[in-house]
């Protein structure tokens, strides 16, 4: 797994401050890159929430974030399963929630970010491109087919104004209209 690039983190960052985020929920901490993106655009007293399964990956994360001057009121992370730790999180409480796991379960994720974020919020899938595979309809990988279905269903649903962006690996943000 590699961390998201400068263009998709920069895009993090402006969506996380337009919004004014006071809180944001994220699914893969990873080396606390995205977090520190999401941090810096967040308002001065909000708090990240992040969820990975790899305890390690928090570990790092916290040290990133301690490096960088985030108090540590300002981060919450939690090991776990996603799909397990997401339907223990609050309802509408979250302005933005980035979910960049396993691209198998971002179907999965979509619906427990819908009760997630609050109307007016954002959802926002990292690699949404997939290593350009999502566009070649000869590539069928779990991956590729399971981001393909995410896409459907985000254009196809009607509480969604959605946008595909062309950075990194590609950044799929979708307002909750309401």
């Amino acid at each position: 797994m590699s961390p998201i690039g400068p263009a998709g983190g920069a895009a993090l960052q402006f969506l996380a401050s337009v919004l004014g985020a006071k809180a944001v929920a994220e699914v893969g901490t990873g080396t606390g890159v995205s977090g520190l993106w999401l941090l810096r655009g967040m308002a001065s007293d909000g708090v990240l929430t992040s969820v990975d399964l790899e305890a390690e990956n928090q570990r790092h994360a916290r040290e990133v974030f301690t490096e960088a001057g985030i108090a540590p009121q300002r981060f919450r992370l939690i090991a776990g399963s996603a799909l397990d730790v997401m339907p223990r999180l609050t309802d509408a409480a979250y302005d933005l929630v980035f979910l960049d796991g396993d691209k198998v379960e971002y179907g999965e994720y979509l619906q427990q970010a819908l009760r997630l974020v609050r109307p007016g919020g954002v959802i926002a899938f990292d690699n949404a491109l997939w290593h350009d595979r999502v566009a070649d309809p000869t590539q069928r990988d779990p991956q590729t087919a399971a981001i393909r279905e995410l896409l459907q269903q985000v254009a196809n649903d009607e509480r969604l104004r959605p946008v595909l962006l062309p950075v990194g690996d590609g950044l799929l943000a979708a307002q909750l209209i309401g």
